[in-house]
């Protein structure tokens, strides 16, 4: 098995355009690790780094999420410390009002509408960071402020004229960001792979030797410090990890296909012959995006009461900060209750099963047993809502092994974020969607894809 996959990427390198692609991306990627690493002028970056590297334990904060997807840029004050992140919101906002606004659907369905679109992404994304990166300046100058930081010692900002330092820094920030978007579009061009989904992925990657001598830490830790976790703790957690992995794969690959018949047509002179074709529909539709409304939403609830309670010496208002820590059982349950929701949200906005069946009805297909319009719109709804179901209950689990982790078997974060969550579905998801583009180039030239039968497919 591994000498095949070790003779595929061999294979990958034999193949010039595919040769120069795989070059490329890894190229632009080692670019979008070094703007996460250069500081902004007039920060004490390496302070703050120091600090969060011997506080790791306040690593799971919204800061410590949001470090998730920079890469570690915001702790070191570098000029990417806003990430791609900016782009990613934008995007997703230009898609929600797509499904509220009738001009933007309008828009979307028409010649050039979708470079339109992603033109109004891009203004948006200019808009965000200007915002982002002065609140992040602003944050910067009041340090203990910041979740996660409120014991840090001394100041980040070495700069005299605050009001030059703070100009500076959202320019710097902006151009970061922007810059991080137009690599993300050059890998997805001429590289191999989409490239933004890549610039998340490598941030997450790049905390592999961190998390990496965190956990020889555990298995191996100093003298004088007793040892908690030993062999049979180690093989529970390759058994976990590789059923993680395992379970990722499988659903976001698994679909439900739909069996569709085309009936013959004639257009003009013209006679198409009919068919029978399927609609593979997903059942982890949402992705990742469940998970990343639910953790960010829930975050700042803790942060407000304990403001209010500590500020104004409510009882009532700490009592509640602390029952929607993370770990607590209302926070699990609200956790579960949320992916579910935002999992159906997003199905709701996304997936147009009336303009589906519309299509279909043009074209002349129909789904087998089910008439035409409104009948196949309200089969396409219960289908999707089922299988949505499911895929809401994985979502829930992947992101919930995490926190039990950290709080039951106490592991560090940075070891505990690649047993699930965020991290791993976003890792696996993005090296399958680029395996999958690397297996086609092969097949063109007639090479082996990566398994032994058939290729990489997307059902089970």
């Amino acid at each position: 098995m591994l000498s095949k996959i070790a003779s595929t990427f061999s294979n990958c390198f034999k193949i010039p355009e595919l040769k120069s692609r795989i070059v490329f991306t890894l190229v632009v990627l080692a670019i979008c690790r070094l703007i996460s690493m250069v500081p902004i002028p007039g920060l004490d970056g390496a302070a703050l780094a120091q600090f969060a590297k011997e506080n790791a334990a306040q690593a799971n904060s919204l800061v410590g999420l949001y470090s998730l997807f920079t890469g570690g840029a915001f702790e070191q004050c570098a000029v990417g410390a806003l990430g791609i992140m900016p782009y990613i919101s934008a995007t997703i906002i230009i898609q929600l009002l797509t499904a509220v606004l009738p001009q933007l659907s309008k828009l979307a369905r028409e010649e050039g509408g979708r470079a339109k679109m992603i033109q109004y992404g891009r203004y948006l994304t200019v808009l965000l960071c200007l915002g982002q990166g002065l609140f992040m300046a602003f944050g910067w100058e009041h340090p203990t402020k910041i979740p996660g930081f409120s014991n840090f010692p001394g100041k980040l900002v070495l700069a005299e004229n605050l009001m030059w330092y703070r100009f500076q820094t959202v320019i710097i920030l902006t151009t970061a960001t922007l810059l991080l978007m137009w690599l993300g579009e050059q890998i997805t061009e001429r590289g191999i792979g989409n490239g933004v989904s890549l610039v998340i992925t490598i941030g997450i990657v790049a905390q592999f030797p961190q998390a990496g001598q965190v956990l020889h830490t555990m298995f191996f830790p100093p003298e004088g410090v007793q040892r908690q976790f030993n062999l049979l703790h180690g093989a529970a957690l390759v058994l976990l990890l590789l059923a993680v992995v395992a379970g990722v794969i499988a659903v976001t690959q698994a679909q439900r296909k739909i069996p569709v018949q085309y009936a013959q047509r004639a257009v003009g002179r013209k006679v198409y012959a009919g068919g029978q074709s399927f609609m593979p529909l997903r059942v982890n539709y949402a992705g990742v995006m469940p998970v990343i409304f639910a953790q960010a939403i829930l975050m700042f609830p803790s942060l407000i009461a304990l403001e209010i309670g500590s500020r104004f010496d409510l009882k009532f208002f700490q009592e509640l900060a602390r029952l929607l820590q993370e770990g607590s059982a209302l926070y699990l349950i609200l956790y579960g209750f949320m992916i579910l929701f935002f999992s159906y949200f997003w199905v709701a906005t996304q997936f147009n099963e009336l303009q589906i069946a519309d299509d279909l009805k043009k074209h002349g297909g129909y789904v087998p047993g089910v008439r035409p319009g409104q009948a196949t719109s309200d089969f396409l709804h219960q289908t999707m809502s089922r299988i949505t179901l499911a895929g809401a209950v994985f979502l829930t689990v992947i992101a919930v092994i995490p926190i039990l982790m950290r709080n039951l078997l106490n592991i560090d974060f940075h070891v505990a974020q690649f047993f699930g969550g965020t991290s791993m579905l976003i890792t696996v998801g993005v090296m399958l969607d680029t395996m999958r583009q690397m297996e086609s180039h092969l097949l063109m030239r007639h090479y082996d894809g990566f398994l032994k039968k058939g290729r990489l497919k997307g059902r089970f």
